[in-house]
């Protein structure tokens, strides 16, 4: 069965109420990082202002951030990268009132059967029929097909970014398994933290993750010194490219990165020991960098890390313009062993999220078998 994007449908703008729609108020910014009274704040959805009486599409879009019209374009800017004078979108009512909708329907929920309803377009007026709840008894492998085919369709048209916990770096078959997935051309880009990183890199230097062993988890002798030997190795290297390098690293998740050039994210946390070099220590250039690429990501995969999935997640829109100009969907997998932390991602309102509840060493190791690796 071949891949196909869920199709969209986009607003109708011949009926009355978007065709009488009033144009978009604009407000300047009082200050630097600080915007006027009466923002719009952004969502997830596709979302359209009317300006100069013709309905714009914002081309890319993060919730809780806003709209500043710049030179006949709409830009979709935190707050702190707003700046005295910008051209703010004003404006509470996101159903044309104030020529602002906010299209919650334009893509067809492949799980109902659901077609867009323009009657019920909204941002909240449809969340409830796609709460979609898993939890451990829940089948999955209906899922884990889909996954497959949409792998394979993305590794070609799309950019992938997987977003990883350090629960991978403790076993060596998961570490093979998505070093494999990363060879095979599945991976575009990686955001971790530094624990991900710091343990496959030692594991592949020292044979243990935070002093066990990766194929029999023993502990070593004094084997809590080994992720510090490995940080202050690669931090006397100087990168983890030339740590992967000096050291002769030929196996694991970093290496694969390193080797097929994918670009990675590590964003560094108050806990961390360390870090390696190349972890951002700033939180916020961390969510620019992160954000950087999700601008371009198609499929994002989040695995047992609640943090950086929530902040991934918050980050992606529902869509993405392509380059003929259409709308496709951004198709959003949480994998995690905790049901809470699937269900607060699917809850986010999102037709496109999946949430699977496994293992995710499991997880990993069962997409790289139905990926024929």
């Amino acid at each position: 069965m071949s891949f196909s994007l869920t199709p969209y449908t986009p607003p109708d703008f011949s009926s009355p109420a978007l065709k009488e729609a009033p144009d978009v108020q604009l407000q300047p910014a009082p200050l630097d990082g600080v915007a006027p009274f009466g923002y719009h704040a952004m969502s997830i959805y596709p979302e359209y202002f009317k300006i100069d009486g013709r309905w714009q599409l914002a081309p890319d879009s993060r919730m809780d951030c806003v709209a500043v019209y710049e030179d006949g374009a709409i830009y979709v800017r935190e707050f702190r990268h707003i700046k005295a004078g910008d051209a703010i979108v004003c404006g509470r009512k996101e159903r044309g009132e104030e020529g602002i909708f906010v299209h919650t329907t334009g893509f067809q929920n492949p799980l109902a059967g659901d077609v867009p309803d323009e009657e019920d377009a909204g941002r909240h007026s449809d969340n409830f029929a796609f709460r979609l709840g898993r939890s451990r008894e829940t089948a999955f492998s209906r899922d884990y097909d889909e996954l497959y085919e949409l792998l394979e369709y993305e590794r070609d048209h799309g950019y992938v970014v997987w977003v990883m916990g350090p629960a991978f770096s403790f076993n060596g078959f998961s570490r093979n398994a998505f070093a494999k997935i990363i060879d095979a051309g599945y991976v575009d880009a990686l955001f971790a933290g530094n624990a991900l990183a710091t343990h496959d890199l030692e594991g592949a230097y020292l044979g243990t993750a935070l002093g066990q062993d990766i194929e029999t988890q023993k502990n070593h002798p004094n084997g809590h010194y080994n992720h510090l030997d490995t940080i202050n190795a690669a931090r006397a290297a100087g990168s983890i490219e030339a740590f992967i390098e000096q050291q002769h690293i030929d196996n694991g998740i970093m290496h694969a990165i390193v080797k097929n050039k994918v670009p990675y994210v590590l964003a560094g946390s108050i806990r961390d020991d360390g870090p390696l070099p190349g972890v951002y220590a700033n939180a916020y250039e961390a969510q620019d960098a992160m954000r950087s690429h999700i601008r371009r990501a198609t499929t994002v995969i989040c695995m047992a890390t609640m943090l950086h999935t929530i902040a991934t997640g918050n980050m992606t829109p529902l869509f993405r313009v392509q380059s003929d100009g259409s709308l496709r969907e951004v198709y959003f997998y949480c994998v995690d062993i905790a049901e809470f932390a699937v269900n607060k991602l699917i809850d986010r309102g999102s037709l496109a999220s999946r949430g699977i509840v496994t293992n995710v060493q499991d997880f990993i190791a069962n997409v790289a078998k139905g990926l024929g690796l």
